[in-house]
């Protein structure tokens, strides 16, 4: 596996790619990705941190790990590739939520990248999965990395918006210094939890408030 992420994310975890645990890391994902079909496809992996450099993250959004589906995980968590059709059920509700929240119409295509060039920083817990088999790669030790980086936005930035959507999300919360950043939490958008909170919750729009309140560009959702 060939860590390419943008030079901006490799600074601030400058350390983290020699440790002990990040070598076995991309040694189990690499005889996952020999052994089977797995998701994203590598190049891919670390999408979410080329899409979005570190010091342009205004606010983070928490996924658990990618879609299992084949062709839908691109590296931006809820996000899907261009072409997918129909939208996996939970960026439908998210789509959903906007166009009551915002008045935007439901787009055309699930790719999230638009969001990402704007400062969203989409992370899934876990970075890859096996096909057809979600949660498959949770013991690999991506969330020893991605706590990390968590960690790193909470350190090293201000005023960062978090939205943390289900319990997995909200275990991240003892990572995050709310003295100087901000979270909105709720449940899950999926169809399961999505009629307990999510919808409804106004996440967006109160997004854009507090980035306002930084004198920051609100997000074009």
């Amino acid at each position: 596996m060939n860590v390419d992420i943008e030079e901006s994310w490799k600074t601030v975890l400058h350390g983290e790619f020699d440790k002990p645990y990040f070598v076995q890391l991309v040694d189990n994902v690499k005889q996952a990705y020999q052994k089977g079909d797995v998701w994203p496809k590598g190049k891919n992996i670390f999408n979410a941190f080329n899409q979005c450099p570190f010091n342009e993250v205004k606010v983070v959004i928490l996924g658990q790990d990618p879609y299992p589906t084949p062709g839908h995980a691109h590296g931006l968590c809820f996000s899907v590739q261009k072409d997918v059709k129909p939208f996996p059920k939970s960026l439908n509700n998210i789509f959903k939520e906007i166009n009551t929240d915002l008045g935007i119409e439901i787009p055309e295509n699930g790719n999230l990248e638009r969001w990402a060039e704007q400062g969203v920083f989409m992370l899934n817990t876990v970075l890859t999965v096996n096909a057809h088999e979600a949660n498959s790669h949770k013991s690999f030790g991506w969330e020893t990395f991605t706590d990390q980086v968590i960690s790193s936005i909470s350190n090293n930035l201000e005023g960062v918006v978090f939205l943390l959507w289900g319990s997995q999300a909200q275990k991240k919360i003892e990572l995050i210094d709310q003295s100087k950043h901000h979270i909105l939490k709720t449940v899950h958008p999926s169809p399961l939890s999505a009629h307990r909170g999510f919808f409804g919750c106004k996440h967006f729009s109160k997004a854009n408030e507090l980035l306002i309140s930084h004198d920051r560009q609100p997000i074009q959702w």
